[in-house]
């Protein structure tokens, strides 16, 4: 099968809605049939018909392909210039609260909230921040918040890292076992990894910095709007928000609630 007509895949967007409370209507529409289809092709299901009755009859087919279709795309110190202005520009000035928050939402399997806890301790700002790390994949989650990644990543995070303004030996910050490395407890207790869906979930706490990078450009125009007063609305006063670099809010009914802080970075900050 090549294609999916819009009747279909409204069909199968509405019962992921109804029948599991995930809503994908505000996603891009053209991406995520991509997805859908790579997904029969992987699972061997020939119809479409098939899909939509299994997707009604088994939960653990949905589970695979919430798996599957959510973008789980990530690294340690991910475009390494963002997180020397973090360290350089950003951190310096949230030193100054008493006590941090900081969210990552879709924080995929946690590379980037790892990045930020070492940039903390670097700083001397982990003891007295709280890191938040959200994802609407539940799996995601449980793989975050072990702490246990590939040991051939390294090389190439030992490389960022450096390239971020690294002040220690990276390797300082897991412990090697067999195949894979694991994050080193100091880091993973300040994090507090949770599920939450940018759609339907609302604000439930106040932050001084928000990270949400390479999230957006699987959203259509209108969720786009609506995560973004959701962070807005989630943001103490002259608090940061951090977005991927081929993303950007300026369609967004927001956008002049916010002062740019770092272009290229996509780096912002909530106006009084």
């Amino acid at each position: 099968m090549e294609h999916i007509s819009d009747a279909d895949f409204l069909d199968i967007i509405n019962i992921v809605k109804l029948q599991y409370g995930y809503d994908f209507t505000g996603y891009v529409q053209a991406s995520l049939k991509r997805r859908v289809l790579r997904f029969m092709g992987r699972t061997n299901i020939l119809t479409l018909f098939d899909l939509k009755h299994q997707l009604v009859n088994n939960s653990d087919l949905f589970t695979q392909l919430v798996q599957y279709i959510t973008v789980n795309v990530t690294e340690m110190f991910r475009d390494p210039p963002f997180y020397r202005t973090l360290r350089e520009d950003v951190l310096p000035k949230l030193a100054a609260y008493p006590n941090i928050k900081i969210w990552h939402a879709g924080c995929a399997t946690g590379e980037e909230v790892y990045s930020m806890a070492i940039l903390l301790q670097e700083t001397g700002l982990l003891n007295r921040t709280k890191l938040y790390a959200s994802d609407l994949n539940p799996m995601n989650l449980e793989r975050a918040a072990a702490g246990i990644l590939p040991l051939d990543n390294m090389k190439d995070y030992t490389y960022n890292y450096i390239q971020s303004g690294g002040l220690a030996d990276f390797s300082n910050y897991y412990t090697a076992r067999y195949d894979n490395v694991i994050i080193k407890k100091e880091l993973r207790t300040q994090i507090n990894f949770f599920q939450h869906n940018l759609v339907t979930d609302t604000v439930f706490n106040e932050f001084q910095l928000i990270c949400c990078r390479n999230v957006f450009i699987y959203f259509n125009r209108d969720l786009q709007s609506h995560v973004l007063n959701l962070f807005y609305d989630s943001l103490s006063p002259r608090g940061y928000l951090a977005l991927g670099i081929k993303e950007s809010m300026r369609i967004a009914d927001v956008h002049g609630k916010f002062e740019t802080v770092n272009g290229p970075h996509k780096i912002y900050r909530r106006k009084v």
